[in-house]
């Protein structure tokens, strides 16, 4: 299977939101006030959340174009479940 268009950036976002995870447990083991914990938690979830649309969007340009060409109702059905998994 060939990567798609964009997963040298989701591997990037990818590893930045790792990353910023890490820090948020470092600052739990080392008692940081939980006020800077909630803003560097809602940044990782930002990332993530922006991964995710990432994802979808290589998702619909390839897979779904080509599941819609050839009436691949098993790929539209997919897409739709974790599209629910993932809202």
């Amino acid at each position: 299977m060939e990567p798609h268009k964009h997963t040298q950036a989701v591997l990037n976002r990818t590893s930045r939101a790792i990353g910023h995870l890490n820090a948020v447990k470092k600052m739990i083991e080392d008692g940081r006030d939980c006020s800077e914990v909630l803003i560097q938690l809602a940044a990782v979830k930002s990332e993530i959340v922006n991964i995710g649309k990432v994802i979808l969007k290589d998702h619909l340009e390839h897979c779904i174009s080509d599941a819609v060409k050839n009436n691949d109702e098993t790929a539209i059905s997919a897409l739709n479940k974790a599209i629910d998994q993932l809202l």
